[in-house]
C-alpha cells in the first residue's frame, strides 16, 4: 500500500486542450476515495494517469514521496479494474483469480489460502470450479475485482466505473461489499464514478472533479453542506442546491426588484469585489414553505409536484428561475402560488462560482447580525478545456 501525491500534475492530448488543469492532491496510505464527476471531467485521465497507462505532459505523481512518472504500471504494483469485466473465459474463477499470484510465482498452497480468502470475500466460493465464460456479467466483474484484491503487494487498487455493467439491484449489494473488503484489507482504494450514490456509499471522502480540476475533497456530509463550488452544490443532491444570479445593492443581494437584506458590514465587502459574478444558493431540504405571506417571506408560482414515495419535489418558477423545494409525503398543495421561507444559516453566497464562507448570521430578511465574509481557498488555474 502507498500514499499517492500529485504535484502540479497536468495532461493535454493535444498540446492544446487540457484535459486536466494543475492538480495538488494527496491520497493516504489505506484510504477509500472517489473522484466523482461528469462525463468529459478528466477522471479517466487522472485514473490513468496514476496507473501509469498515461504519461502525464506536465508535473509529478509520486507513490511514498518516489517519483513513479517513468515506470511502469506493473512496477508501480498498481491493480486496476475496468469499467467492463476483464476475464479469461477459457479458465475456471479458481485459474482467474490465481492468475496473478502464479505469476509472481508463489507457492500453491498460499495462493489457494488467497483465493479462498478473496472468494469468500466477493461471494464466490460456490463458483470457484465453474468456467468464467459461463458467469453473469456481475460475477465476471467480482472476479475481474479479485484479481487485484488477491495481491497483496499493490500499492493500491484503481476502479474506473466497475458497477455499471452490473444489475442495479446488486449494485448496491456490490458497492457495500467493497466497503467491507477495504475495511478488512486497509488497501489504498480509488473508485471513480459519475453517480454520487456509489461514492458516498464506498468512499470516506470524495474528489469532485469539473472542468480538469478536483473543485473540493471532503466527507460526502461536507459536500453537501458546504459546498465550495456551484458545481459541486448542483451536482451533490437529488435535486441539486437552487441558485439565482445577484446583484450587491445599497441593504443586500438583488434579483429583479427583490432583496435580500445584509448588514452593512457585508454589503461593503462585496462592494470592495471586482467580480460581477455572484450566486444565491440554497438546498431543496432547507426551504420551508409557510401557509401564507409572511414579512420574511417569498412566493413562487408551482409548476408542478412529483411525489416520490417518502417526500415530494414541488417546482416553482420564482424570479424567472426554476427551483426545486423538497416537502413531506404528507404536504399537500392547494394553491398555484406557495409562499416560503429561506433560512438564513443555510443561504450561500457564491463568488466567482466558488463559495464565501458565511458567519455567523450574514444574510437575513430584516433586522442586523454580526457578520463576516471569509473566502475559501480557490483555483483560479484558467480552464482551456477538459475531456475523460
Amino acid at each position: 500500500m502507498a500514499s499517492i501525491t500529485l504535484r502540479q500534475l497536468a495532461h493535454s492530448y493535444d498540446g492544446e486542450t487540457f484535459a486536466l488543469q494543475h492538480l495538488d492532491h494527496v491520497w493516504q496510505q489505506g484510504g477509500a476515495y472517489a473522484l466523482l464527476g461528469p462525463s468529459g471531467c478528466g477522471k479517466s485521465t487522472l485514473l490513468n494517469i496514476i496507473s501509469g497507462l498515461v504519461m502525464p505532459s506536465e508535473g509529478e505523481v509520486l507513490f511514498d514521496d518516489i517519483r513513479v512518472n517513468e515506470l511502469s504500471p506493473q512496477q508501480r504494483n498498481i491493480a486496476q479494474v475496468f469499467q467492463f469485466p476483464v476475464v479469461y473465459d477459457a479458465m475456471t474463477v479458481r485459474q482467474n483469480l490465481a492468475f496473478p499470484l502464479k505469476n509472481m510465482k508463489l507457492e500453491k498452497a498460499p495462493i489457494n489460502a488467497k483465493v479462498d480468502e478473496i472468494a469468500e470475500l466477493l461471494g464466490l466460493s460456490e463458483k470457484l470450479a465453474k468456467k468464467a465464460k459461463g458467469l453473469s456479467a456481475d460475477d465476471k466483474q467480482k472476479v475481474s475485482m479479485g484479481r487485484g484484491l488477491v495481491r497483496d503487494d499493490v500499492s493500491a487498487i484503481l476502479f474506473d466505473e466497475p458497477l455499471t455493467v452490473i444489475d442495479p439491484h446488486l449494485k448496491w449489494k456490490l458497492r457495500r461489499k467493497l466497503k467491507e473488503i477495504h475495511e478488512k484489507l486497509n488497501i489504498t482504494m480509488v473508485y471513480v464514478t459519475h453517480d454520487q450514490l456509489e461514492a458516498a456509499t464506498f468512499a470516506d471522502e470524495i474528489a469532485v472533479m469539473y472542468e480538469g480540476k478536483i473543485v473540493q475533497f471532503g466527507t460526502p456530509q461536507s459536500l453537501f453542506e458546504r459546498p465550495n463550488h456551484t458545481f459541486v452544490g448542483y451536482f451533490i443532491g437529488s435535486p441539486g442546491m437552487n441558485f439565482i444570479d445577484v446583484q450587491v445593492g445599497e441593504n443586500g443581494l438583488s434579483s429583479q426588484g427583490t432583496t435580500f437584506h445584509l448588514e452593512q458590514a457585508l454589503v461593503d465587502s462585496l462592494n470592495g469585489l471586482i467580480s460581477q459574478n455572484m450566486k444565491l444558493g440554497i438546498r431543496p431540504e432547507h426551504i420551508q414553505i409557510v401557509s401564507s405571506a409572511t414579512e420574511t417571506s417569498y412566493s413562487a408560482d408551482v409548476e408542478f409536484i412529483e411525489h416520490l414515495g417518502d417526500h415530494q419535489i414541488v417546482t416553482v418558477q420564482f424570479l424567472q428561475q426554476r427551483w426545486h423545494i423538497r416537502v413531506a409525503e404528507s404536504y399537500r398543495c392547494n394553491d398555484a402560488c406557495v409562499h416560503f421561507e429561506l433560512p438564513k444559516m443555510n443561504l450561500k453566497i457564491f463568488v466567482d462560482e466558488y463559495l464565501f464562507e458565511l458567519e455567523s448570521l450574514p444574510l437575513i430578511n430584516k433586522g442586523s447580525a454580526s457578520s463576516e465574509l471569509t473566502p475559501l481557498h480557490k483555483n483560479t488555474a484558467e480552464v482551456r478545456g477538459a475531456h475523460d
